[in-house]
């Protein structure tokens, strides 16, 4: 059992993997589109911080909750009450949930620009207008997130994974499509109608269509139904509860907006290009892993779920280390590739990959985080470690303040990475004092042996890197591509064979799994 698990959790994991990489990319895409045609300056910061408010009020309507809590609990509504009993809990929190982000839209749609001017004191009135006008028109995707979010969730509970790799790739997509569409009519603006509309045919679109003949649907506004208190009882600890996960993007924008202009851009070009390994890693896996942890226990499993807690774990944590020291390494060389053109100028890279590197200091940290909590989710279990995370942001605060004013943005990128870490040793010591999982040496011993790998590898990486860039006498964008592309291969060719044989078990089965998926694919086709 717990190996076909595994591989069912590890299927899962690669393809939202791939879903995770191809969105990223696309992320990259968009954000170079930006930068080539808005640079980095207020009206970047303008977008950016237009996002904040409605980000708040996914995070308290919905935030994990809409995976975390609904799919536990959907998955014992069916088992305890069959395909009626799930349908009718689904219908509920769908209509529920609906109309109160709806009603939440609208309040805070009139209410933008006393609320956009209370959290960026400091940009000039141009500047807060647009950021209030921008606000206004994404706030409504957060409609279609939450209802696309909730059946997602059903759909995840049966094992079916294609909405939610679809999702954020759509939701792309039709950012970069009003970008490059009417950013010539409407500049900044057109970047935000993109979202809105990618928003729609993302994350709901793709749900409705995959749900259909799969999934029953319905709309029930029953805020005082018993199944509806049910789910808030579970899920109130993530919608009231705060995490650096999600926190430290808010106080990246809000420190920023007390700095030089440009540095909410400068972090947020940082972040999109550290979220590759994260979600590569932590986001693929977390989210194929939680549905397996609560059948386990639903099953009375404990043993097997403690076994495969600590093998999701070790090999999350060795890929996270083998892809931040990766990307640190080769840090500026894939800034200057991805943005450097138009509007960005070459100057602009310096900051951003100096941002980028900081911030790829606690990438084992944002994964480890990611993951780690996913067994007390599991347990309906939410209100410890959302305690734990909103503790770490309160204690967080100081931290951010200080280095932002003494560092600027690269101040406030350290914090994070400082703060993200140390939540994740926290909550691995909470698991294992809570539930008795997972050990911590053994997940010690995955970390040490993928920075022995690793460390060396990036340190020859950069410096064959650097040469080839210095001498090759190429233009800015050529000479970029070509240190990631000799960078990358000397990095691969040296770490990952001294990790396949440094790693433990389920590092070298994480690292294997590709292989021996592509060749059995190929001995299928060759049959």
């Amino acid at each position: 059992m717990t190996a076909q698990t595994a591989r069912r959790i590890g299927f899962a994991a690669l393809l939202l993997a791939a879903s995770q990489l191809l969105s990223r990319v696309l992320g990259f895409a968009r954000e170079a589109v930006i930068a080539g045609l808005v640079g980095r300056g207020r009206a970047t910061d303008a977008y950016n911080a237009a996002f904040q408010i409605p980000d708040i009020l996914f995070y308290f309507l919905a935030g994990g909750a809409l995976s975390i809590a609904f799919i536990p609990l959907y998955t014992r509504a069916q088992t305890e009450r069959g395909d009626e009993g799930a349908r009718r809990f689904l219908a509920t929190v769908l209509g529920t949930m609906s109309a109160a982000a709806t009603l939440a839209s609208a309040l805070l749609w009139i209410f933008a620009d006393a609320l956009v001017a209370l959290q960026f004191p400091r940009f000039e009135p141009g500047a807060q207008a647009l950021t209030a006008r921008l606000t206004r028109i994404v706030l409504p995707a957060q409609i279609f997130f939450i209802a696309g979010g909730i059946v997602r969730g059903a759909l995840m509970a049966g094992g079916r994974f294609g909405s939610q790799a679809a999702a954020p790739i759509v939701y792309n997509l039709g950012i970069i499509a009003g970008g490059a569409a009417f950013a010539g009519t409407l500049g900044i603006e057109g970047f935000a109608w993109g979202a809105l509309f990618g928003a729609a045919a993302g994350s709901l679109g793709t749900a409705l269509y995959e749900a259909r003949g799969r999934v029953p649907l319905g709309f029930r506004v029953a805020p005082l139904d018993p199944e509806f208190r049910s789910y808030l009882v579970i899920a109130l600890p993530l919608m009231l509860g705060v995490t650096l996960i999600t926190v430290d993007e808010w106080y990246d924008r809000w420190f920023g907006g007390l700095l030089a202009t440009g540095s909410i851009a400068t972090l947020a070009f940082g972040r999109r290009l550290m979220q590759l390994p994260v979600g590569l890693v932590g986001q693929a896996v977390a989210t194929a892993a939680l549905p397996a942890f609560s059948k386990l226990l639903e099953s009375g499993a404990k043993a097997e779920l403690d076994r495969l807690v600590l093998r999701t774990l070790q090999a999350s944590t060795a890929v996270a280390v083998l892809l931040g020291v990766g990307t640190a390494a080769l840090a500026s060389a894939l800034v200057r590739a991805v943005y450097v053109r138009g509007e960005f100028a070459l100057a602009d890279a310096a900051p951003v990959a100096a941002a980028l590197q900081l911030f790829c200091l606690g990438i084992p940290g944002w994964v480890v985080q990611t993951v780690a909590v996913r067994p007390f989710y599991a347990r309906a279990d939410m209100w410890r470690p959302m305690l734990l995370g909103t503790a770490f942001v309160a204690v967080a605060y100081p931290l951010y303040a200080t280095l932002g004013r003494a560092h600027g943005a690269s101040g406030l990128a350290l914090a994070g990475a400082l703060a993200i870490t140390s939540n994740a040793l926290a909550t691995l010591v909470l698991a294992r004092l809570r539930h008795g999982a997972p050990r911590l040496l053994p997940l010690l011993g995955t970390l040490l042996r993928a920075l022995v790998a690793s460390l060396p590898a990036a340190a020859l990486a950069w410096l064959v890197s650097d040469i080839a860039g210095t001498r090759s006498g190429a233009g800015v964008t050529p000479r970029a591509l070509l240190e990631l592309a000799v960078g990358g291969a000397v990095y691969a060719a040296l770490a990952l064979p001294l990790l396949y044989a440094l790693g433990d078990t389920a590092t070298r089965d994480a690292l294997s799994r590709p292989v021996r998926r592509i060749r059995a694919r190929s001995a299928k086709e060759a049959r």
